[in-house]
C-alpha cells in the first residue's frame, strides 16, 4: 500500500494511515502535518488534513494534534445525509470525545447505538470498533477528539499485541 501511495496509484484510507503512523511510532499529526519547529502550531480554517470524504460532501479534518508518545488529535467533522464513516478499533486505551455541533449523529461502538444531537456530547473507547453516521435530512457536524497513550512505546506495542 505504501508504495502505490507514494506513486499516486492510490489513497490511503484513514484506518491505513493509522496503521502506518503508528507502524513509523509516530501520531497520526506527525504523519500527515508540516514540520513545525515551533512549539505552538496555529491550523487557520480551510489548512486542515481532509482525511476522509464522502461523495455527497461530507469531510473528516485532521485540525490539530500533538506528537507522540501521547497523541491528541482534534478532528472537525461533516457528515451529509446518508453518509456513514466506520472505523476499526484503534490501539489498545485509545478514548474519543465527540461533541455535535448541528444536526444528529448516529454513534455505534461495539454495537451499541447512541443517538446524538446539537450539543450531546459523548466519551468511549476507540480501541473497539465504531462508526458515525447521519441518518437525518439535513448534514450533520461535530468535533472530536482521540487520545491515543502511548504511541511508538514499547508498552503501546505490547498492548496492541494482547
Amino acid at each position: 500500500m505504501v508504495v502505490n501511495v507514494e506513486q499516486g496509484a492510490a489513497n490511503p484510507s484513514v484506518g491505513t494511515l493509522l496503521r502506518i503512523s503508528d507502524a513509523l511510532g509516530i501520531g497520526l499529526p506527525a504523519l500527515v502535518d508540516t514540520p513545525r519547529p515551533k512549539p505552538v502550531t496555529v491550523t487557520r480554517r480551510g489548512d486542515g488534513a481532509a482525511l476522509w470524504s464522502s461523495a455527497s460532501g461530507g469531510r473528516g479534518v485532521l485540525v490539530a494534534g500533538t506528537q507522540s508518545p501521547d497523541v491528541v488529535e482534534l478532528w472537525d467533522w461533516t457528515l451529509a445525509s446518508g453518509d456513514q464513516h466506520g472505523s476499526e478499533a484503534h490501539a489498545a486505551g485509545t478514548k474519543e470525545l465527540l461533541q455535535v455541533r448541528q444536526g444528529s449523529v448516529t454513534l455505534v461502538v461495539a454495537g451499541e447505538t447512541f443517538i446524538l444531537h446539537a450539543g450531546d456530547a459523548v466519551s468511549f473507547p476507540g480501541d473497539v470498533e465504531h462508526s458515525y453516521s447521519n441518518h437525518g435530512s439535513e448534514q450533520a457536524a461535530f468535533s472530536l477528539a482521540v487520545f491515543e497513550p502511548g504511541v511508538g512505546s514499547e508498552h503501546h506495542k505490547e498492548a496492541g499485541n494482547a
